[in-house]
């Protein structure tokens, strides 16, 4: 990297490379359990949507986006408006390079400013490791000091095999 990460709210001019890194996780990878990867403009729409109400960040390195996080609604009960679900994608030529840290560190301090106290994230899971599905995501998430809370067995199905789903929770 020649230049220091940046960490800025996405803006739907993002949606493009956004997108770009999204459906590499969508065609290639259990890590998303969508099957076709999102438009463009569907791109545009999600961070019009979730900017509105919860931060949405891209991490930028050298004017080019490289990884972004955001956090979204947990449940529309009002007992709730303190815990969201966070996600974060980052570029594959980008992975072990403290993008993700630096996503989640601002995110993080973003939504303790708006008075969040729970933090969950669902992250896909199998026994053994395979072509479409590692444990970097526990690894990342127990890293940052997430707790396992949950683990619904084969609940999504992609490439014609049943993955599991773990929940991770961190209190702020």
């Amino acid at each position: 990297m020649n230049k220091e990460p940046i960490i800025r709210e996405a803006k739907p001019e993002d949606a493009e490379r956004l997108a770009g890194i999204y459906s590499y996780y969508v065609t290639n990878t259990a890590v998303s359990f969508e099957y076709n990867a999102p438009s463009v403009e569907e791109f545009e729409t999600r961070i019009r949507k979730i900017g509105a109400k919860y931060p949405y960040l891209v991490c930028t390195v050298d004017d080019r986006a490289v990884g972004y996080a955001y956090a979204g609604r947990y449940s529309t009960r009002e007992a709730y408006d303190w815990t969201v679900t966070v996600s974060i994608y980052v570029d594959k030529e980008y992975h072990r390079m403290r993008i993700g840290s630096l996503l989640y560190e601002e995110l993080e301090r973003r939504l303790m400013e708006r008075g969040i106290v729970n933090l969950l994230a669902g992250v896909a899971y199998c026994e053994k490791e395979d072509e479409y599905l590692s444990h970097d995501s526990c690894g990342f998430h127990l890293s940052k000091g997430y707790e396992q809370v949950a683990h619904m067995k084969a609940v999504g199905k992609k490439f014609e095999r049943w993955y599991d789903l773990l929940w991770y929770q961190k209190r702020l």
